[in-house]
């Protein structure tokens, strides 16, 4: 797809857009990685089900014994592969791992390194999820390693009911490796 930024930079100056037109115009384009290059389109709704559903089955694998809140991932990676991730607790809070960075460690770990999206479910041990369960800061800053802006992260309660957001509106103002350069 050949994107002509300055036609749509005309249209938007030319027309009055409201803040909510202009962002569907510009997610309606196609996603872009770290150096612009196209990563594809966006996730169809069988392939974010499915995510969602084996965030569900990772979601059962949890090890959550002092807060009772369990977490399940689903992390596509760019070659189409789907890294499952759960939350593990530790009596030493700060030694337990998020269920999104499971999931990344275990694909960085296969060698991966270009992500499409990942499916985040979570709640209450015995109980289905009731709300939707957004990633913590860490988890933000481990997505902004590895992907780019427009990377979908999928908050879900089930396959019928969640959210889709491109990293860049769940940290706006990410520090990532280029910042070191």
């Amino acid at each position: 797809m050949c994107v002509d930024f300055e036609k749509i930079s005309a249209d938007i100056t030319v027309r009055h857009y409201d803040w909510l037109e202009v962002k569907q115009l510009l997610n309606s384009l196609s996603k872009w990685d770290k150096q612009g290059e196209t990563m594809g389109e966006r996730l169809q709704t069988e392939d974010v089900k499915d995510l969602i559903r084996k965030a569900l089955g990772a979601r059962t694998k949890a090890y959550a014994p002092y807060s009772h809140y369990q977490v399940g991932a689903a992390l596509l990676s760019g070659q189409g592969r789907v890294y499952p991730g759960c939350n593990v607790e530790n009596a030493s809070y700060g030694a337990a791992i998020c269920a999104e960075r499971t999931a990344f460690v275990r694909a960085v770990q296969e060698g991966e390194r270009e992500f499409r999206a990942i499916a985040i479910v979570g709640g209450l041990e015995g109980e289905e999820p009731k709300d939707y369960a957004y990633p913590c800061g860490i988890c933000r800053q481990v997505m902004q390693e590895f992907c780019g802006p427009d990377f979908e992260v999928i908050t879900a309660v089930s396959e019928d009911d969640y959210e889709i957001h491109p990293l860049k509106e769940m940290l706006p103002w990410g520090f990532g490796g280029e910042k070191l350069k």
